[in-house]
């Protein structure tokens, strides 16, 4: 701890975004960097407090607390503070095999747990991170490092999002020769085609990454949709051990009548055909296009965000976002104590800039969509009403309508954008593989093995829908359980 006053010197900052009207002009990052005198101070914020609760991730009442990588914050902010970036990097990549994939996209459960913000506002580990690992890339220490000696040991890992990802880091790290299969044209799963270019820039941020990976003795095989044009019992076979990281990608639908009428889409497919364009050279060539339409998101997260910031560039007409949760506090309630993640009213960047454009949030709680109407060009209109929540007679919390609150707003164009109910059950099936309760693979968390001898699976096909950060958590801790697998003992972390 190089300052231990820190914390009671320098208030919390936070760099400069482009602002709102501007940003939606194009599809770059909107995030700058803080000088290094700056993040020096920000990183002396961070105290002695003893039990550093940031840096080791739980699930304390439905939420993540911490860090779910164990990042050793505490370590890395006071070597930013000394001025020892490169001892940061190090310190940082001990835990974390993409820092800025995470400072860019993760909420920071760790600053949530922050014991600084018990009383004060928390320290800014997720923008520190960032930077650590950006001047790592810009003062090129970040390089690709091939293993001094190889096993003989092949290993297939399905799907190339954060936790296919972090597997393949980690299995090629231990000297396995590691193939990657990605369905889509692109390696990078989430990362590449469901988080939008202004958030996680493609060519720059991911692509970089994976020529590194490459670079390392990784092979990526694209347009390898296993299940469909690669037979799953193949990779068997013809591997050693598989891991499976092929996410949760079955989304949930809204079983309302109209549904079928054009102009509803689900989310992930409107943001996957608008960075497919943008990366092919023509953004407004998208198959989903908001220009000039009244838009309507239903669902209140991260991916709804993000569909109100792609239509926000796309130029659409108004943006309407609904919820069917109430409107959080501005501040914590007393049933959402410190260390678990607040549970408060904030404006993420997609509010943020349609809250600039049209005057207001976009957001309308406690509202659910009861039908869609329109004609043979498409949706057109669609009726919603407000609701409560009661205790059912079984003490669940369960939506009652509110009387006289129906009402009918114009949509050309609405984004299913509710959650995901699980993994596709082709490759499932055909592996043999047992389900649990939630139809995801079964697969004991710290094990990771399913019930196929030699067939591990880590990320959202095994917990369910979850943060980037989870699945570099789960990612990292497959390849150690299949690398113990296919050695008898592991040094992997």
């Amino acid at each position: 701890m190089g300052k231990p006053t820190g914390f009671i010197e320098y208030l919390r900052e936070l760099p400069v975004d482009r602002t709102p009207l501007e940003r939606i002009q194009d599809w770059r990052e909107f995030h700058f960097h803080m000088e290094d005198r700056r993040l020096r101070q920000q990183g002396a914020r961070c105290m002695d407090c003893g039990v550093p609760f940031c840096h080791t991730g739980k699930l304390l009442n439905g939420g993540a607390s911490g860090c779910p990588v164990n990042n050793l914050i505490p370590e890395w902010n006071d070597l930013v503070y000394r001025g020892l970036w490169r001892e940061a990097l190090q310190r940082l990549h001990k835990t974390n095999n993409f820092p800025e994939f995470t400072g860019r996209v993760c909420p920071a459960p760790c600053e949530g747990s922050c014991v600084l913000g018990i009383n004060a506002p928390p320290v800014t580990i997720k923008n520190i991170e960032n930077a650590i690992i950006d001047k790592g890339w810009d003062e090129g220490w970040v390089y690709p490092v091939t293993p001094a000696d190889r096993t003989g040991k092949s290993v297939a890992v399905v799907g190339s999002g954060p936790a296919g990802l972090a597997a393949a880091a980690q299995l090629n790290h231990a000297g396995h020769m590691v193939t990657v299969f990605e369905r889509a044209d692109r390696p990078g799963g989430l990362l590449m085609y469901g988080i939008p270019n202004m958030k996680l820039d493609k060519r720059e941020i991911v692509m970089r990454r994976i020529r590194l990976m490459e670079e390392s003795g990784i092979r990526f095989q694209c347009n390898a949709n296993v299940g469909t044009n690669v037979d799953a019992r193949t990779l068997r076979k013809d591997f050693n051990a598989v891991v499976l990281c092929t996410g949760a990608t079955v989304p949930r639908d809204l079983n309302v009548d109209g549904r079928e009428l054009g102009g509803v889409h689900f989310a992930m497919d409107y943001l996957t055909g608008s960075t497919k364009a943008l990366l092919n050279g023509g953004a407004e060539h998208a198959p989903i296009h908001a220009k000039d339409k009244d838009v309507i998101v239903i669902g209140g997260g991260d991916t709804g965000t993000d569909c109100v910031g792609t239509a926000m560039r796309q130029g659409c007409r108004s943006v309407t976002q609904f919820e069917i949760m109430s409107e959080p506090p501005q501040d914590r309630a007393d049933d959402n104590p410190w260390p678990e993640w607040p549970r408060i009213y904030r404006m993420d960047y997609g509010q943020e800039e349609a809250a600039a454009r049209f005057g207001s949030d976009p957001r309308m709680f406690l509202t659910t969509v009861r039908r869609f109407t329109g004609d043979a060009k498409g949706v057109a209109q669609l009726s919603t009403v407000k609701i409560g929540w009661e205790k059912s007679a079984e003490g669940r919390m369960q939506p009652v309508e509110v009387a006289g609150s129906a009402q009918t707003r114009p949509a050309q164009l609405v984004l299913l954008a509710m959650g995901f109910l699980g993994p596709e059950s082709q490759l499932v099936t055909d592996m043999g593989l047992q389900i649990d309760a939630r139809t995801n693979v079964e697969a004991e968390y710290g094990k990771f093995a399913t019930s196929a001898p030699g067939v591990f699976a880590a990320g959202d096909c095994r917990r369910g829908q979850s943060l980037v950060v989870w699945a570099i958590n789960e990612g990292r801790g497959a390849a150690r359980e299949c690398d113990r697998f296919l050695m008898g003992a592991t040094a992997l972390p």
